[in-house]
């Protein structure tokens, strides 16, 4: 996505979150220098660099080798923000890639699109912790939102959607954790899983208030 049209669609995102609110973290990758690694991401593994297609600018990651690969970004965070970002991904033959958006550092929670299993799961690190029906349209961009909130009765619960970039972000979460424990503070990062052997990109990130 170009700067002009990235400032739009985050102007017009803002009313989403508290009045007023300002993202703490935004980033379109499109003043990111290509072949490298923006310097305030902290690779935890993985090939990641910033590549371009036409006018576009991405974070992109190697078909290979087939890992979970994840890098932070942004700042750290136990409760009160809420993360999004869009991610592409392909399918080869029976073969799918699985792809995340996490907060609360690399053992943090993930919202993760499982394309194999037709899943969108919330994981706690590497443990798949509840998972709900989901139909990834492959070869198209899909954008994810997470955020982690205490309730008033002192429980904390992770909550996760997932669309079609190109579409209108659902008003319901699609799926939500409840936990006794509060998340450990720590930095949200992105997570592919390359499977299918082609590549997986990233794209559009920004960290805001919580809804």
């Amino acid at each position: 996505m170009n700067c002009l049209r990235f400032a739009a669609a985050l102007s017009l995102s803002l009313p989403l979150f508290s009045k007023g609110a300002e993202p703490a973290y935004a980033n379109d990758f499109q003043s990111a220098e290509v072949g490298k690694v923006p310097k305030d991401f902290l690779v935890v593994s993985g090939a990641f660099t910033v590549q371009q297609d036409g006018a576009n600018k991405f974070l992109g990651l190697p078909g290979a080798p087939l890992d979970t690969h994840g890098a932070l970004f942004g700042p750290a965070q136990m409760d009160g923000m809420s993360a999004t970002a869009k991610f592409f991904g392909t399918k080869t033959g029976r073969k799918f890639p699985a792809f995340g958006l996490s907060l609360n550092g690399a053992g943090g929670y993930r919202l993760q699109v499982s394309a194999a299993k037709k899943q969108l799961e919330i994981f706690k690190g590497d443990e798949a912790r509840l998972g709900v029906a989901f139909e990834w349209p492959d070869a198209t961009w899909v954008s994810l939102r997470i955020q982690a909130r205490k309730t008033p009765a002192g429980a904390w619960v992770i909550e996760g959607k997932a669309w079609p970039a190109s579409g209108v972000e659902p008003e319901k979460w699609s799926i939500a954790l409840e936990e006794k424990d509060a998340p450990a503070a720590g930095r949200p990062g992105i997570w592919g899983s390359p499977f299918s052997g082609t590549p997986i990109r990233f794209d559009d990130i920004i960290i805001s208030a919580m809804r």
